[in-house]
């Protein structure tokens, strides 16, 4: 590999510097560098970030590969900064065995625009009757460390219990779809004042609070790790913050859309705003910015979440839930965390790289722009201001909540152990 030399780039949003990279690794961090034969790529006014991980990202393959495949995927994930991706189980056939795992695994490495980590189904057939192969695909070769049955809930108190006593004696982590599944039966949108004025049915939040507050208590009793799935209430948030107040070891994320839109843009009926867990009310999205900037919620993760436009463009009631993210995440989180002076860069790359990185166990990833660290890295304009245009996606799917919404931020170039992924916005 060449050399490359960033020049003059704000390092987690501090003072400009200059940062060289030599084959996979960051050489050297200064002022005033220079390197005989490196390209160059000046980056005065931008900031660069370790390489963003995506805790929580649906790839589709295999099975639905109509919606996205692991290529198209993480063309999308280099797209919008990261480096570093989980892929959930729910394809098909489901991710529950070694050899399911290992070849999303093994899809992602052919495809290498980014590092895709599978995330193993906890029951069999996310069915959540049976635990599924938990130990043989943390040893097989996609050494899987994050079990989820997301779409759905592993409601069952003692499946749930069983999986945290599995998981613990190898570090890994249950990661919980928090959806009590009798409370939901038909629901449609958040309920509340405006679900019940245009007569669709309710998702209540105490329906993800009752099993939130389940599990941190399982977690407490078996002593192992726990980790919320887009978490998107402000009841959710008081939950969580008791039980790390308590010294439970659990960790919570959220998505961009959650941290933006509310339950009042479903009066358009448009099937593009229906997500789960839902689209809740202005109260919840504060509540959800304050927990992310002061620690409650730990991460920012997608939930990319791509369908067919046969899937979208259609009646309210027959839409499949669910938004592309992988591509205007980083542009969402400065709109309403940097911007309105919630984050930090520095605080965006804890809670977007090193944190996630560290949740996954994904080595390599969320390391510190530093001499010897390796080099996965993203160089993100902060100025750029324009209109969201899901034409000019690498997804396979365009939907997106966001189209023609004025969004700040973009992403110039995503570095993949020194390997440019992404070059002046242009894939490589």
């Amino acid at each position: 590999m060449s050399k490359i030399l960033i020049r003059g780039a704000k390092v987690l949003g501090g003072e400009p510097q200059d940062v060289l990279i030599d084959g996979s690794e960051i050489a050297e961090v200064g002022q005033g560098l220079s390197a005989e034969g490196a390209t160059v790529v000046e980056a005065e006014g931008q900031v660069l970030l370790p390489g963003l991980v995506d805790l929580h990202t649906h790839l589709r393959e295999p099975g639905r590969e109509d919606s996205e495949t692991v290529l198209t995927g993480t063309r999308a994930a280099a797209s919008g900064g990261f480096t570093s991706v989980f892929a959930m189980a729910n394809t098909f056939p489901v991710a529950d065995t070694a050899g399911v795992v290992e070849q999303v695994w093994r899809l992602g490495k052919e495809s290498g625009y980014c590092d895709v980590q599978p995330i193993g189904a906890v029951t069999v057939g996310l069915e959540g009757k049976k635990l599924a192969e938990l130990g043989a695909m943390h040893e097989s070769a996609a050494g899987v460390t994050v079990f989820s049955d997301d779409g759905k809930c592993v409601d069952d108190a003692v499946i749930m219990r069983r999986a945290l006593e599995y998981v613990k004696a190898f570090g890994g982590v249950v990661a919980q779809h928090a959806q009590e599944p009798r409370l939901t039966e038909g629901a449609q949108m958040n309920e509340g004042i405006v679900s019940a004025e245009l007569g669709l049915g309710g998702w209540p939040a105490v329906a993800e609070e009752s099993i939130i507050a389940r599990d941190v208590l399982l977690a407490e009793h078996v002593g192992s790790r726990v980790h919320i799935c887009h978490l998107s209430t402000a009841g959710s948030v008081e939950i969580v913050r008791w039980a790390k107040s308590r010294g439970i070891d659990v960790t919570a994320e959220v998505t961009p859309h959650h941290l933006l839109l509310t339950d009042e843009l479903v009066r358009t009926y448009n099937p593009v705003y229906k997500v789960n867990p839902p689209l809740r009310t202005e109260r919840d999205v504060m509540a959800l910015r304050e927990a992310l900037a002061d620690g409650t919620i730990d991460i920012v993760a997608t939930d990319h979440a791509p369908h067919p436009h046969e899937d979208k463009d259609c009646e309210w009631g027959a839409a499949a839930m669910g938004m592309v993210g992988l591509e205007t995440a980083l542009s969402v989180v400065q709109h309403t965390m940097v911007d309105t002076g919630l984050l930090t860069w520095a605080g965006v790359a804890e809670r977007m790289s090193l944190t996630p990185a560290r949740i996954g166990q994904a080595a390599g990833h969320g390391r510190p722009v530093s001499v010897g660290e390796p080099a996965n890295l993203t160089l993100v304009d902060p100025a750029y201001r324009g209109p969201v245009d899901p034409a000019g996606f690498a997804s396979r799917s365009r939907n997106t909540p966001y189209e023609g919404r004025e969004l700040p931020g973009r992403v110039t170039h995503t570095w993949l152990r020194g390997r440019a992924t992404l070059v002046d916005g242009k894939l490589q």
